[in-house]
């Protein structure tokens, strides 16, 4: 993640938040490089034969950003879960797609739940999917979590900063998540 300071970025998200049309075009050149980064993240565990590629779900995912009506921008590092979140879904509504069209086996991603490193983390991206939506209903702090450190690639103290929480939280959150995703995925299969 850039090191730069969150002000233009925070300011180019509030303009962006209030109507200017203008604060789109100014943001993405601040933003790109980590959203390549996100999307690069993402590609690291799916198949190699994918047919997307990490510069076109940058686009797609930075086009459903900006075009939130009523989004509430706090910072880069806000931007940068829900940035998290839209190329998630991408690449699962992409899966789908691709199973569905060639009647595929489930794509799978690396996914070591008993791992503290989230990259390091196997299971099928629409299982996946299902459980988190469970996680959601049942702990939604949790869910995000899981969503910034591993899809995101966030920090502990990036992921608190952005859920305004301690750092003990989110590492007691990621454990919990952890633990019952790997329950979960494991009932399915």
């Amino acid at each position: 993640m850039s090191k730069e300071p969150f002000e233009p970025v925070t300011e180019h998200l509030r303009r962006l938040q209030s109507g200017d049309e203008l604060a789109a075009d100014a943001l993405l050149p601040l933003v790109y490089d980590e959203l390549r980064a996100l999307a690069g993240a993402a590609f690291r565990s799916e198949r190699p034969d994918h047919t997307l590629q990490p510069t076109a779900i940058v686009h797609e995912a930075y086009l459903k950003l900006v075009d939130q009506k009523g989004a509430d921008w706090k910072n880069r590092a806000h931007f940068r879960a829900v940035a998290a979140q839209a190329i998630r879904r991408i690449l699962i509504d992409h899966s789908r797609k691709h199973r569905a069209a060639k009647r595929t086996p489930p794509t799978y991603i690396s996914i070591d739940l008993s791992s503290d490193h989230p990259e390091e983390m196997h299971a099928d991206l629409e299982l996946l999917e299902v459980a988190m939506n469970k996680l959601a209903q049942l702990n939604e702090r949790q869910a995000k979590v899981v969503e910034m450190r591993f899809f995101a690639g966030m920090t502990v103290e990036e992921a608190a900063v952005v859920l305004g929480v301690s750092q003990g939280t989110i590492k007691g959150d990621w454990r919990m998540a952890r633990a019952w995703l790997q329950r979960e995925l494991e009932s399915q299969s």
